[in-house]
């Protein structure tokens, strides 16, 4: 299928290397092939709209896909191609998806794209409760509302059952083309965000909390306002974090803290 932005991505764990690719130019269907035995391993229809990003978690058995409308981020299982997760990005406009990427324990799932806003969605199962009679009004309208989304389109059903972000970041930009990266660094998981403004921002995670994200450092790309190998605090040039902190190979067994 022709693709003019070469949209692909190739799982990097030996066990589970698997390529994903569109299926259709002009839906979402993604290809999954396996590179080991060298054989199509399963066609996902993961959106209605062609796709615009996807991404595979580092242990090959996680998929997450974005359509060019960049409303709705799908999780499936690979090689299956069970929908595991579904997130609402927005619902008050279509957005052009810059990146996806999994934390490297694939528990976060960040999603950035043309606007100034980050999304991080938690890869975790709610755990049901048991039903409870409401005793207040909107504890009543709460359940009425459930209730009636078996007589309402599909459409309108997938709004209330979708998951809504973890945390967020508010860039200092939009309509930049940005990518985006998840990683524990001093023991803190982070957000990394490289734009094309010629910066690298780093934010922290609360991993317990969420919320909006702070930003804790910025560092110029090309070098001309601060050494090329540091990255320093904003207002202070006292205590730089080298670059070499960034590198996550061999942090695999390191999970961020877990409610």
């Amino acid at each position: 299928v022709f693709s003019p932005q070469g949209l692909c991505a190739l799982s990097i764990n030996s066990d589970n290397c698997y390529l994903a690719y569109p299926g259709s130019a002009t839906i979402g269907e993604v290809q999954v092939f396996d590179t080991v035995n060298l054989r199509a391993a399963n066609m996902i229809p993961a959106h209605d709209s062609p796709l615009a990003a996807v991404v595979f978690d580092a242990s090959g058995t996680k998929l997450a896909t974005a359509s060019e409308k960049g409303t709705v981020i799908r999780v499936f299982s690979i090689p299956e191609g069970q929908k595991l997760f579904e997130f609402r990005r927005g619902v008050k406009r279509c957005v052009s998806i810059c990146s996806l990427a999994f934390s490297i324990e694939g528990l976060y799932l960040s999603a950035s794209s043309n606007t100034e806003t980050v999304h991080i969605f938690k890869l975790e199962t709610q755990k049901e409760k048991p039903a409870e009679e409401p005793t207040t009004w909107g504890g009543y309208f709460g359940k009425v509302l459930m209730a009636s989304t078996t007589y309402l389109p599909s459409q309108v059903t997938e709004m209330f059952t979708q998951g809504r972000a973890f945390a967020t970041v508010r860039l200092p930009f939009s309509g930049h083309k940005n990518i985006c990266a998840l990683a524990m660094i001093q023991k803190i998981p982070r957000l990394l965000v490289a734009a094309a403004d010629g910066y690298l921002y780093l934010y922290n995670l609360d991993p317990q909390e969420g919320g909006e994200c702070s930003l804790m450092k910025q560092h110029r790309l090309d070098g001309s306002a601060e050494p090329p190998n540091e990255i320093l605090e904003q207002g202070s040039h006292d205590r730089p974090l080298t670059a070499q902190a960034y590198n996550t190979a061999g942090m695999k067994g390191t999970r961020p803290g877990r409610r």
